[in-house]
C-alpha cells in the first residue's frame, strides 16, 4: 500500500493530526516511537505534529528527546519537572495538541505507531472514534491474568461496551476531548476516557492492533503506591460517573 493511497483515504475524513505520547523513563524506546510516528503520519495526512510529554523521567529520556527534536522539526516536547502520573501526562499532551484529530499511544514501544493507518482506514461517516484492541497481549503471565481480570471488572462495574478498555491506541477528534473534560492523573484516565465517550453517545469503531513485550524499562503499573492511587481513582470515578453521573448532568446543562 503506497503513501499516496493512504493519504487519499485520510483526506476524506482527517484534515490534520497530532500524535501524542506520554513518556516516563522511556529513554530506550522514545526515539524509535517518534521515528515510527513520523513515518505513519506522512502516510495518512499532510498537516501533522508529534507531541511527547516527558513526565519527570529520571533516566536519559530528556537527552534523547532533545537530540531527537533536532532531527524531527514536527516534534514538540512538553516537560513535567516531576512525575505527575500517566493521566496527567496524557492530559498535558491533549491540551498541547493543536490539530483536529489526536492519535495517542504509549512511549514504551509496546504498540507500533505504524499501525495508525489501520485506525484511519476505519473512519467512516458514522464513526466518531477509533479504538484499538490487542490481538494478543505479549506480557508475563501474571500481567496477562491481572490485565484480563481488570478488564472484565471495569467493563462490568462501569458498563463499558468496547472489547478492550486498556488498549492505549486510539484516534479521537480534538473537539471530543475538549468536550468530555478528563480529570484523572493515573492510568485510570483510560477508563474515564472510554466511559465519557460512550456515555456521550459517540460511535466507536474497533480495530485489532499488535501488542509487543516491553524491551526497555519496567512497567510503572505494578509499583505499590501507583496501584493504590489507581484503585482510589477507580473508586472516585465510580462515584462520579456511575453513581452521581456528573458528566451527564453537565451535558444536559449545555
Amino acid at each position: 500500500m503506497t503513501g499516496n493511497f493512504n493519504k487519499e483515504i485520510a483526506h476524506a475524513t482527517v484534515s490534520s493530526m497530532s500524535a501524542v505520547f506520554p513518556a516516563y523513563n522511556d529513554g530506550g524506546t522514545i526515539a524509535s516511537v517518534v521515528a515510527a510516528a513520523s513515518i505513519a503520519l506522512k502516510q495518512v495526512v499532510e498537516d501533522y505534529e508529534i507531541v511527547v510529554v516527558n513526565d519527570g523521567s529520571s533516566d536519559h529520556t530528556a537527552a534523547i528527546l532533545d537530540e531527537t527534536s533536532s532531527r524531527y522539526p514536527e516534534l514538540r516536547v512538553i516537560t513535567h519537572p516531576a512525575n505527575q502520573g500517566y493521566g496527567a501526562a496524557l492530559r498535558s499532551g491533549f491540551s498541547a495538541a493543536t490539530k483536529d484529530w489526536i492519535f495517542y499511544t504509549d512511549g514504551d514501544s509496546q504498540y507500533n505507531p505504524l499501525e495508525l493507518v489501520h485506525l484511519v482506514k476505519a473512519l467512516h461517516d458514522n464513526v466518531d472514534v477509533v479504538n484499538g484492541y490487542k490481538i494478543n497481549r505479549n506480557d508475563s503471565w501474571i500481567r496477562v491474568v491481572i490485565g484480563r481480570a481488570y478488564h472484565y471488572f471495569v467493563k462490568f462495574l462501569f458498563d463499558i461496551h468496547i472489547r478492550d478498555v486498556d488498549c492505549d491506541f486510539r484516534l479521537i477528534p480534538r473537539r471530543i476531548l475538549e468536550e468530555i473534560e478528563l480529570k484523572s492523573n493515573s492510568g485510570a484516565i483510560c477508563l474515564e476516557l472510554v466511559k465519557k465517550i460512550e456515555d456521550a453517545g459517540y460511535a466507536i469503531a474497533e480495530v485489532p492492533v499488535s501488542h509487543y513485550s516491553r524491551k526497555y524499562g519496567v512497567s510503572q503499573f505494578f509499583v505499590p503506591w501507583r496501584i493504590l492511587r489507581t484503585l482510589r481513582q477507580l473508586a472516585d470515578l465510580y462515584w462520579m460517573l456511575v453513581i452521581r453521573k456528573e458528566h451527564l448532568q453537565k451535558n444536559k446543562t449545555k
